[in-house]
């Protein structure tokens, strides 16, 4: 009877040990799914986070690459400016290749630290600022470039109309001169021409036979109101009867430039002291050799160049007893 109930009170403990058993595996199992959740839920929030942060660095390093881009793309604009305005900022030029290069050399880098990525920023920042400068330079270099070329046009432009003026008044000066050249040119008046005998006693007789003759007095008056006081020359041209001006080298006769006919021969050079304002009388005799023919002789008076004056006397033959 004793055996029997030992039995029956085993039994429900033993099935009672199972169960708990069961109970702890599937708490274990459980502890160790949500274990495995958690551990694979903080393994993806870390992946997230390390992708986060890739992400963010390589914006931040493209940023940084754009921003140097763009500071070298208004460098490159730079490029057209003069050759002379290059050498004035070339010392601002020396000290932006030494920093391009440095910014070069920490953007090569695959991983950037911090502390790179803030010096990299504050050289991009230093190098646009430098750039402005050179720009600002550059333009006021421009502006001053542009201001001297307007000056010089301006002076040019002032030059050529003072050279352009001064041309007109050296034209109008010469103009003036030519007027006044030929405006005192003497005018002669009253011109005499005599034949003329000198008698053995010294006397002078007038007459026209040409074998008694033995000079021909000329004589006029010259006025002028304008021509200056001083000795100015008169030349004298005869011409015989033969068409021919009468030209005695050893007398004095020679050539002389008008302003008409060119070159021409003169008989005789006659000094006059002319007194501006005032009438001057003139006289002078011509003699030669072989004494005179029978015909006309015409007497032609020049000053600067113009004929002033011409008069002429016919020599006859003379009479038997003449």
């Amino acid at each position: 009877m004793e055996n029997s109930d030992y039995s029956y009170e085993e039994r429900p403990r033993r099935k009672n040990s199972k169960g708990l058993v069961i109970v702890l595996l599937s708490i274990g199992v459980l502890i160790g799914l949500v274990f495995g959740f958690a551990n694979n839920s903080s393994h993806n929030t870390t992946q997230q986070t390390q992708q986060t942060q890739i992400a963010k660095v390589s914006d931040e390093r493209g940023q940084l690459q754009k921003n140097f881009d763009d500071a070298l793309a208004r460098l490159d604009s730079m490029t057209g400016i003069s050759h002379k305005t290059q050498e004035m900022i070339s010392g601002r030029e020396k000290d932006i290749t030494k920093m391009e290069l440095q910014i070069r050399s920490i953007l090569r880098k695959q991983h950037l630290t911090e502390g790179e990525k803030k010096k990299a920023e504050a050289m991009i920042a230093d190098l646009n600022t430098k750039i402005s400068g050179m720009q600002e330079q550059v333009a006021k270099l421009t502006q001053d470039n542009q201001t001297l070329t307007q000056d010089n046009t301006d002076l040019k432009q002032g030059n050529d109309k003072l050279t352009s003026d001064l041309q007109t008044t050296n034209t109008t000066n010469e103009d003036l001169s030519k007027k006044v050249d030929v405006a005192s040119t003497l005018v002669a008046d009253n011109i005499k021409v005599v034949p003329v005998h000198d008698k053995k006693n010294g006397e002078e007789k007038e007459t026209t036979k040409a074998k008694k003759v033995s000079k021909l007095n000329v004589s006029f008056d010259v006025t002028n109101r304008i021509a200056a006081t001083g000795q100015t020359d008169v030349y004298v041209c005869v011409t015989g009867p033969d068409g021919k001006i009468i030209s005695v080298p050893a007398s004095g006769s020679g050539t002389f430039t008008t302003r008409e006919e060119g070159d021409k021969a003169f008989t005789s050079k006659v000094a006059v002291d002319f007194e501006a304002g005032k009438s001057k009388n003139v006289q002078f005799s011509w003699k030669q050799d072989g004494g005179f023919q029978t015909g006309i002789y015409k007497i032609e008076i020049y000053h600067n160049g113009f004929k002033i004056g011409e008069k002429s006397t016919e020599l006859k033959k003379g009479g038997l007893f003449s």
